[in-house]
């Protein structure tokens, strides 16, 4: 099968959660055999930022503007057999204008931040999707999932609505030796985001305060030059795909925090979890509806540690690395057979089927939950 991608940066992970999915769901793509063209805007916030220029999982087309790539793109997706929209692609509303009337390939959208794309349309339009463009697609796929799914086919015209969740490849996440830029008691990497502050507050820097003796690592971009920090944290601006491995290795146990939005429509995981967990890193979480269809929560073999308040984290940390590593060994088993890149292109690819034989199924609450067994 041939698919052409036009998305947000698959070439650059700093400062966004897309490339690390896109990345695990194409390589496993191009293992099956299919072939991908992935159109990226060859911006300079990214290019100077870049992991690579060109990999050989897909075909990569870095273009300065839309007029210089409309021709290739074009013949690409007319030789195509889907064609997929996804979030945050500059001036992706004029793109899907210029290509969604184009006969022969499926027309996808795929948007791995949902509720923030539904929650910028309720004021008005935004640089990649319309409102009035969703029903045009053959077929909406959703990082989040759950009640969402519905409404966006309720409430949104959407022909109908799929998710594509976060995901791990395997062969570039796994347990390696610690290193000592990483190591730490207690580790946490994401992007600020300001909806994500507070948690980061009471779930980190709380408990990085309490725990002076503890060293704390936070790692990400764009954070307030200006954010206090306690003096055991250390800050690392950004780790490249390569060594997130390494920071998990490193870490005797992971934050996971979700942010608001996502955390009210429920249904999505972080693309993180899963690769602490196939580094077998012991995970500890603030809870979202459906967490539990993914990971096992309760009971007495937990495959990971949720938490609510600073407290909960220092009781987690004072666990025994006994403990830690029986937690961490079961979501690692749990992610190894549910969650990798290899399970999502296949989502993938039958939901391109699905959408090239224009399939009119209903959709069950229970399918979009993929609960765990």
């Amino acid at each position: 099968m041939k698919i052409a991608i036009l998305g947000l940066t698959i070439s650059s992970s700093w400062g966004n959660g897309h490339a690390t999915p896109y990345r695990a769901i194409l390589r496993a793509l191009h293992r099956d055999g299919h072939k991908i063209v992935f159109f990226e805007k060859d911006v300079p916030y990214y290019a100077i930022r870049r992991d690579f220029n060109a990999c050989d999982f897909c075909d990569l087309a870095l273009y300065s503007s839309w007029e210089e790539i409309r021709s290739f793109a074009h013949t690409t997706a007319a030789d195509s057999d889907a064609v997929i929209f996804a979030s945050y692609c500059p001036d992706g509303a004029r793109i899907i204008d210029d290509i969604i009337e184009l006969n022969g390939p499926a027309k996808i959208f795929y948007d791995l931040d949902t509720p923030i794309t539904l929650n910028g349309l309720l004021r008005g339009d935004l640089d990649y999707l319309r409102r009035d463009q969703i029903p045009s697609f053959d077929a909406y796929l959703s990082f989040t999932g759950g009640r969402i799914l519905d409404e966006l086919v309720t409430d949104w015209g959407a022909q109908c609505a799929r998710p594509l969740y976060g995901c791990v490849d395997p062969e570039v996440h796994a347990r390696v030796p610690a290193r000592n830029e990483f190591r730490c008691d207690f580790g946490y990497m994401g992007t600020y985001a300001a909806d994500r502050q507070q948690k980061l507050e009471e779930l980190f820097l709380a408990p990085a305060r309490s725990l002076s003796e503890k060293e704390f690592v936070l790692a990400g971009s764009l954070y307030p030059w200006q954010m206090s920090l306690p003096a055991n944290v250390r800050r690392i601006e950004h780790v490249a795909p390569l060594d997130h491995a390494a920071f998990y290795s490193s870490s005797r146990a992971t934050l996971n925090i979700t942010r608001n939005e996502m955390a009210r429509c429920g249904y999505c995981p972080s693309g993180r979890f899963f690769e602490a967990a196939a580094c077998g890193t012991p995970i500890i979480s603030d809870w979202f509806e459906g967490l539990d269809t993914f990971f096992h929560v309760d009971g007495d073999q937990p495959e990971l540690i949720l938490v609510e308040r600073s407290e909960d984290v220092i009781a987690a940390l004072s666990r025994t690395d006994h403990e830690l590593a029986e937690i961490a060994e079961r979501a690692y088993r749990r992610t190894l057979a549910q969650h990798t890149g290899e399970h999502r292109a296949a989502d993938l690819i039958r939901y391109v089927d699905e959408a090239i034989r224009g399939s009119s199924q209903q959709y069950t609450q229970s399918t979009a939950k993929g609960e765990v067994a």
